[in-house]
């Protein structure tokens, strides 16, 4: 194998200082489980690396991972492994079906679901080296407001919150994006709304949230919170389908109106990620 490129140092500052974003790096994140975050994660890396991107997908839920199983992957080696010092960070580095690279956690990793010092230090380790070798990094966070999710988060330049049109998903999905606001001073928050049912539900329902946030929220005195839109996934039975056989719907169905949706996406997240990196 090639020598490896030096890692970037990410220093760790104390738990007041707010975390530099790191450029070309996106967190996709929700209020709430089981709105489809991972299946949009491993969706969206398959699309971005069919566009001719080097893309890892890190497993940042440490808790309830399942990236794993949405891949069909059995991984030797995992986060949990580098964390701990068993093994080193090429070899839990996983070839996933799409072409792109993942770096799994392991469910139950109970010891990290709380944001300890040596938790943050191993995570600025992993991504300090994971960010030379990659054009594009996506952490597929743990869904809510927790240390751990809101850390992982703020290593991101870019936040991709991911919600359906059901009440409580949106309910949530203000929740965290009022949080990301008031601690880490986030003044844009893109969105993709998944599971719609007509044409323009989504645009409607980013709309009704900016509006909410306009009375409600703001970055800093006199700074408005921008909440963009990117995006529908409509509801698709070939979602289901592929989900159930474990495989990626942009590798196996890329033809149906969701994966067509996510090609969409990839286009939109390539211009602004790497046009913020550069």
């Amino acid at each position: 194998m090639s020598e490896s490129p030096s890692p970037v140092r990410v220093e760790a500052p104390s738990p007041e200082v707010p975390l530099k974003p790191l450029g070309k790096v996106m967190a996709v994140t929700s209020g709430k489980g089981g709105v489809g975050k991972t299946f949009v994660s491993a969706n969206l890396a398959a699309s971005l690396a069919k566009r001719g991107h080097k893309v890892l997908v890190l497993d940042a839920d440490l808790g309830l991972a399942n990236l794993d199983v949405v891949l069909n992957l059995y991984p030797k080696v995992t986060l949990h492994d580098v964390f701990t010092g068993k093994a080193a960070l090429d070899d839990a580095i996983v070839r996933a079906p799409g072409g792109f690279s993942v770096l799994l956690a392991g469910s139950g990793m109970v010891e990290y679901s709380r944001l300890t010092p040596n938790v943050r230090e191993d995570f600025l380790r992993i991504i300090g080296s994971l960010l030379p070798r990659f054009d594009m990094v996506l952490l597929d966070t743990g869904a809510g407001i927790s240390d751990v999710v809101l850390f992982a988060v703020s290593l991101a330049s870019e936040v991709l919150v991911v919600a359906t049109p059901e009440p409580t998903s949106l309910t949530d999905a203000y929740a965290t994006i009022k949080v990301l606001v008031g601690e880490q001073h986030r003044r844009i928050v893109r969105m993709v709304v998944n599971q719609t049912t007509r044409m323009g539900d989504g645009r409607a329902i980013t709309t009704q949230l900016q509006q909410v946030l306009d009375r409600f929220v703001v970055s800093k005195p006199g700074e408005k919170v921008r909440l963009v839109h990117v995006g529908d996934i409509p509801a698709d039975v070939a979602v289901r389908q592929t989900i159930m056989k474990r495989q990626l719907l942009v590798q196996h169905m890329p033809g149906c109106q969701a994966a067509l949706a996510i090609a969409q996406l990839a286009a939109k997240v390539e211009d602004f990620l790497i046009g913020k990196a550069a």
